[in-house]
């Protein structure tokens, strides 16, 4: 009998990996599983194109419908998994049927931090996951209506394009005395929040966020740590993520804020692997481990574990990288600013072209956050990639092309 894999959760991470091991010669059964009525599709247009109308479902989908019968792929959707059997190599599903593995993937993903505070269970406050959470936020969008986003991280500051461009208000709502404080360097985070206020988007930092208010059921009001109420229609709640691992705490895998997995995308277990938002990985290009929420890492993650189980040479490991499209700005950013010294500015911030280049006391380049500057996030990721060391003044000196700078 073929070998059984069961992949729980139909993201990106879970989608991917079914298609890349059947790329990779997997010739057994594939199951995938996922709690959400529609096939795997992009989550990052969510907080942009699909709220402004510019994406469709067919868009948004990873692969065509077809292709998941047409590759031997079973589909489980509207289905979620309870338990894990570890001795008896199955997934217990929600409706109670059995279904053994010879291979599991987890790719769980992670679920948005709710705020324990009074009123967050009122109507019109709303997050931005899933596409279901996406149409819930989108019907809230209204010209003229006005919406509190509690937390100015990226999937904030993204929405808050977003209301703008439809003609929404916005309301940035902070306790950190920035924003993008946890993500981006003090610099990058004067530059988005300038850009942001002169589209019109309010922004208070460094307020507490006390209670929901609402009326008749209704979310109408953010109250805060000085007694004032920032009256809303709808409040959107982007506070970060957690990992979603309860399943794999509960079945005895090992876990810290994530399920704990190695370079092949493994588990303590042999016979289970987990990828995506869901782990807790090694980043070998600093030595370090940690999270990471973002589509290349659930791609690169999908690919370690298809290679792993299909017996082909484990992929190179690459450098981490994310985006943000705010406006017409695209922010790129390649690498993690760990142990760095100095940050180095390439081109014109108050042109909006320009990048940061973020070096050790040894000027080894660990990160370049690119705003509207392609090159520099593609020259910079070669150059993490290559542990190299450039001078300040090499940096600076736009007659050195990136590609002389990569080389």
């Amino acid at each position: 009998m073929d070998q059984q894999i069961v992949i729980v959760g139909a993201g990106h991470a879970g989608g991917s990996a079914a298609a890349m091991l059947r790329q990779a010669g997997w010739t057994g059964g594939i199951t995938l599983i996922g709690d959400e009525p529609i096939p795997p599709y992009e989550r990052p247009p969510l907080s942009k194109a699909w709220l402004k109308g510019e994406a469709t479902a067919e868009s948004l989908a990873l692969r065509p419908a077809a292709f998941y019968p047409d590759s031997g792929i079973a589909l489980r959707l509207e289905t979620t998994v309870s338990a894990i059997d570890r001795a008896g190599k199955a997934v217990m599903l929600s409706g109670g049927t059995r279904l053994p593995y010879d291979i599991l993937i987890l790719a769980t993903g992670a679920r948005a931090r709710r705020l324990p505070i009074p009123g967050s269970d009122l109507q019109g406050v709303l997050e931005l996951r899933s596409a279901a959470d996406a149409d819930a936020l989108k019907a809230a969008l209204r010209p003229g209506a006005r919406l509190a986003v509690i937390g100015g991280g990226y999937i904030g500051l993204e929405v808050a394009a977003s209301a703008r461009a439809l003609g929404a208000e916005a309301v940035i709502v902070e306790r950190e005395s920035r924003v993008l404080a946890r993500v981006a360097c003090p610099l990058l985070s004067q530059f988005f929040h300038d850009f942001h206020v002169r589209q019109g988007v309010a922004i208070e930092t460094g307020v507490q966020v006390e209670a929901l208010t609402g009326t008749r059921g209704m979310v109408s009001g953010v109250r805060v740590g000085d007694g004032r109420v920032v009256a809303c229609d709808a409040a959107l709640v982007g506070v970060g993520a957690i990992a979603n691992d309860d399943l794999a705490r509960e079945a005895g895998l090992a876990c810290a804020n994530g399920i704990v997995v190695d370079l092949a995308a493994r588990t303590d277990d042999p016979a289970i692997y987990a990828i995506g938002d869901c782990t807790v990985r090694p980043l070998p290009l600093y030595g370090r481990t940690g999270r990471l929420e973002s589509v290349p890492n659930a791609l690169e993650q999908a690919k370690q574990a298809a290679h792993a189980i299909c017996g082909k040479p484990a992929p190179a490991p690459e450098v981490p990288w994310f985006w943000s499209d705010q406006y017409d700005l695209r922010l790129q950013i390649a690498g993690i600013p760990f142990d760095t010294a100095e940050i180095v500015v390439r081109g014109d911030v108050s042109a909006g072209k320009f990048a940061l280049f973020h070096l050790t006391d040894t000027g080894v380049v660990q990160a370049v956050e690119a705003v509207n500057a392609s090159m520099e996030f593609m020259g910079g990721r070669r150059i993490i990639a290559r542990r190299k060391a450039l001078t300040r003044a090499r940096i600076e000196d736009l007659s050195v092309s990136m590609q002389q700078l990569a080389a």
